[in-house]
């Protein structure tokens, strides 16, 4: 393993500047979608066609809302993941996706052990995962259950889930920390946000 990546993932200044940018992101999102249907509302009786444009909004805007204010509030998970668990430098396959599928990573953990990882909330680019080492990724969390990668460097963390979860992979060593962190529910379950 690199000594640089032995610390927990959160004292790689890079990780530190790339979730604040993360937070931003999420925010910028959450403003735009929920800010314009707040402003027509203040507007109904003073703008002409203020409701209509309101009715608008709200059937283009209320099917991604929900989905972006989750994922506004689901980002202190990322945060408690990056100062759980170290970076690890691993190789990493992304493999062809038809669209409207769900974006994945492959990351082989062992000879006998490759984890399929959906990217979440939002699928990401592979380009943008892939950095100047495509076949190389940094990890932060618990194989079994998910966490953050990023490309080589830390810069840009984003939350992976189980492709397919397994409740069958409850307990173990580290089944107490990736519940800590919320990697896990209390039913054992891992988490999909």
């Amino acid at each position: 393993m690199n000594a640089a990546l032995a610390k927990a993932a959160w004292d790689h200044p890079p990780t530190v500047v790339g979730y604040k940018r993360l937070s931003v992101r999420r925010l910028i999102w959450v403003l735009s979608l929920g800010g314009p249907p707040l402003a027509a509302i203040a507007c109904i009786g003073f703008v002409p066609y203020a409701g209509m444009t309101l009715a608008l909004m709200i059937i283009l805007v209320t099917p991604y809302l929900p989905w972006v204010i989750v994922a506004y509030f689901r980002r202190r998970r990322v945060v408690a993941v990056l100062q759980a668990y170290p970076w690890r430098e691993l190789p990493c396959r992304h493999p062809r996706r038809p669209p409207g599928s769900p974006a994945t990573v492959a990351i082989p953990f062992r000879e006998d052990f490759t984890a399929m990882f959906r990217i979440i909330p939002f699928p990401v680019e592979p380009a943008r995962l892939e950095g100047e080492h495509p076949d190389r990724i940094w990890f932060a969390g618990d194989p079994r259950f998910g966490g953050v990668v990023s490309p080589v460097g830390g810069h840009y963390p984003v939350r992976v889930v189980p492709h397919t979860p397994r409740r069958e992979e409850c307990g173990g060593e580290g089944f107490d920390l990736a519940r800590r962190v919320g990697l896990v529910r209390g039913s054992g379950k891992g988490t999909r946000t």
